[in-house]
């Protein structure tokens, strides 16, 4: 049996194993090690299992994931989002669906501290979707507009799946972080304009809402004082060259924990023990988020291995370099493909499955790295609320147990269209993605 018939096999099992439910590390561990050891021996993949965790362990840039993860959860302590949400319904009130307009704004804006889809959702969801309902919103715009807010999480830095693949495709992490500013603040945009033609078009899907004067806009900008400073810092120094990502994800982390005690006692709720509690409760949850994504690394790296070792990923590369279409075709197939897997897999998996192969395509095609990334990146929020799987969708479902699922994924179905038009103005436009890369360039 040939390599190239291997790692064809090795995949089709993955995307099973992905679709039986089991771990997303132990199913790229498992193939990755079984396919390793039919294409060399047993002996070496013994090998580069014994080594590999070590060797992800020991990598500089390891360190951003755990931090940017623990400054999350340090801000989602300090109770950052429901300050954004306040001041995002308070500025925004002036627009048809305006609480579904501040639940966007909000989750962009929570996203810019959090980097996961699903924490955003989660985090936003429980806050925003009670509040629609109270004020009459038909469940199908309540839960879309959430599925769709909660994506922004992954494409508007830091992100974590951003992460992966800089370590994957091998290029700048904080040039992939500040490529996705533009195009975050685009999709927030499309989306805001998404739900005020869906509020046009059904004025019953989002009664009038409550006013607000000018003095309550003006107190409500307090809430966005956390996310100012942790996201200026971050994205700040980065980009002016201060420090590095990784002494960024530091100083995010300590100006988190910082922000968080300083609430606290704002709150006059401070206390040393409180202090503690809610330290300890942001670390252990850190502990454990890591340990399943750093499960998941290992699992991707050594099912890369296996991958360039049965040649597909340039095979590939070369059949579709030697096709005498345009680039933009192959780019509308990817996503095409993106679109299929998003139906039956997270997107944590897609990355691990398509990085590998599509980016020696897109090489070959001569897109940029960092385009790609953000590109990539686009196309997972298509995964995140596309039907049977979605976990967008799935994660509403929990909070909202009374909606049918059904009823999520029809309101989520007219935020697939707004995703599908950014990902157009991406490939039209690639100075969205490439303008402030340049300017580090510069």
């Amino acid at each position: 049996m040939s390599a190239l018939t291997v790692g064809v096999i090795g995949i089709v099992v993955f995307i099973v194993l992905i679709f039986l439910g089991m771990n997303i590390g132990l199913a790229l561990l498992l193939v990755g090690f079984a396919g390793y050891a039919a294409v060399v021996n047993p002996v070496a993949a013994f090998a580069l299992l014994r080594t590999d965790p070590a060797t992800q362990a020991s990598t500089y840039t390891m360190m951003v994931v755990p931090l940017f993860i623990l400054m999350g959860n340090f801000a989602f302590q300090a109770g950052m989002s429901r300050g954004l949400y306040e001041c995002a319904n308070k500025w925004l009130n002036k627009l048809p669906g305006s609480l579904a307009c501040a639940t966007v704004a909000a989750c962009a804006g929570f996203g810019a501290i959090c980097g996961s889809c699903a924490a955003t959702c989660a985090t936003m969801g429980t806050i925003s979707i009670p509040e629609m309902r109270r004020y009459g919103y038909k469940d199908r715009l309540a839960t879309g507009s959430v599925a769709m807010g909660g994506t922004l999480g992954v494409l508007i830095p830091p992100s974590t799946p951003m992460v992966f693949i800089a370590i994957m495709a091998e290029c700048s992490i904080g040039k992939l972080f500040v490529a996705g500013v533009l195009p975050g603040i685009m999709m927030a945009a499309l989306c805001l304009l998404t739900i005020v033609i869906l509020v046009k078009l059904d004025p019953e899907a989002a009664p009038s809402d409550q006013t607000f004067t000018w003095k309550e806009r003006l107190v409500s900008l307090k809430g966005l004082i956390g996310v100012i400073i942790l996201f200026g810092a971050v994205l700040g120094g980065m980009f002016s060259g201060i420090f590095s990502v990784s002494q960024a994800s530091a100083i995010g982390a300590f100006l988190a924990w910082v922000i968080m005690a300083i609430n606290m006692a704002i709150r006059r709720e401070f206390t040393w023990k409180g202090l503690w509690e809610k330290t300890k409760e942001g670390m252990w949850t850190t502990i454990r988020t890591f340990a399943m994504t750093f499960l998941v690394i290992i699992g991707a790296d050594i099912f890369c291995k296996f991958l360039t070792i049965t040649n597909i990923p340039m095979t590939l590369a070369a059949y579709i370099g030697g096709l005498h279409v345009s680039r933009y075709v192959i780019l509308a197939l990817m996503t095409v493909v993106y679109l299929f897997l998003g139906m039956i897999m997270d997107e944590l998996p897609m990355i691990m499955l398509t990085v590998p192969i599509f980016w020696p395509i897109a090489q070959a095609l001569g897109f940029d790295v960092i385009w790609f990334g953000v590109y990539v990146i686009l196309t997972m929020e298509l995964g995140a609320i596309s039907p049977p799987v979605g976990l967008n969708c799935f994660i509403i479902s929990g909070i909202a147990k009374d909606v049918p699922l059904s009823t999520i994924y029809k309101g989520a179905l007219p935020f697939m269209l707004t995703i599908f038009a950014g990902i157009i103005l991406l490939a039209a436009f690639p100075q969205i993605a490439l303008f402030l890369p340049n300017l580090m360039n510069g």
